[in-house]
């Protein structure tokens, strides 16, 4: 027998009630944010409406349309994989990429792997800075993958291999248009230039603007899919633009890249 951890009136409550609901709160929070602003939202609140109108014609004993919604119900979990296919592929891999971070952190701290001193964080930040700037004056399309200690297979090996350091000559020279590089994103990762002209996935996210290219679809949707963060410049504008966790920031100021910038790198010292 359970023995309740205290009372409401009549009911008893125990220390798993409570940590069942906490459990179930945060799940319900991380599906809220994980379907927020796509059409898989809509779609998913249609389900729980059907849910709750099978519950209630059961429960009124209409025999007919309960047989009917009772078969609709009991393929729900299967129409549900099947409809919220990219966000369940998307929720896995954000769950393994988190797993494989944390691993890789934990086997970096065993083998004491040096971290990057407070000046060079400063002078990688400055030289991605003053790139994105000076390319942006030039109306140059330019697309920088921040990877916080990702693993790089997610990008399927896509691009040619860098492995520099950090320079604002050498980013402006691979995106500059007569580059044979320029096509494609520059991935960052452990404070140096991995790869460049890496294929990126699109985002399918509808509610992106019109006037989103396939620069910042790609921005959106590798962020979607992974633990980075993105920073482009527009071709046709000029402008500054930023995503992560597949939310984009339209026109972000120079002040604002630095903090960003600055952020995202700490993070990958971490």
């Amino acid at each position: 027998m359970t023995i309740p951890w205290f009372e409401i009136g009549f009911l008893p409550i125990r220390i798993w009630d409570i940590l069942d609901i906490l459990i179930v709160g945060y799940l319900i929070y991380q599906l809220y944010k994980l379907l927020r602003g796509s059409i898989a939202f809509n779609i998913f609140i249609g389900m729980i409406l059907v849910y709750i109108v099978w519950w209630m014609v059961r429960l009124l004993q209409m025999d007919l349309l309960s047989q009917l919604l009772t078969q609709f119900v009991s393929v729900g979990v299967l129409m549900l994989l099947i409809v919220f296919q990219p966000e369940v592929r998307r929720f896995l891999l954000i769950l393994g990429n988190t797993t494989l971070k944390q691993q890789s952190n934990f086997i970096a701290r065993l083998l004491n792997r040096p971290t990057i001193n407070e000046e060079e964080l400063q002078d990688n930040v400055k030289a991605i800075k003053n790139c994105l700037i000076r390319l942006s004056e030039k109306k140059t399309g330019v697309l920088i993958v921040v990877a916080s200690n990702l693993n790089l297979g997610f990008f399927g090996g896509s691009g040619v291999k860098i492995d520099a350091n950090i320079s604002q000559p050498l980013l402006e020279s691979i995106f500059h248009k007569e580059s044979p590089l320029h096509d494609g994103a520059v991935v960052i990762n452990h404070n140096k230039i991995h790869s460049a002209s890496v294929v990126l996935p699109l985002s399918s996210n509808e509610n992106l603007p019109k006037s989103a290219g396939l620069r910042h679809r790609a921005a959106v949707g590798v962020t979607e899919n992974t633990d980075v963060a993105a920073f482009i410049v527009s071709e046709e504008t000029g402008g500054l633009s930023y995503a992560y966790d597949g939310k984009l920031k339209w026109k972000i100021t120079r002040k604002k890249l630095e903090e960003l910038l600055i952020k995202h790198f700490k993070e990958e010292d971490d």
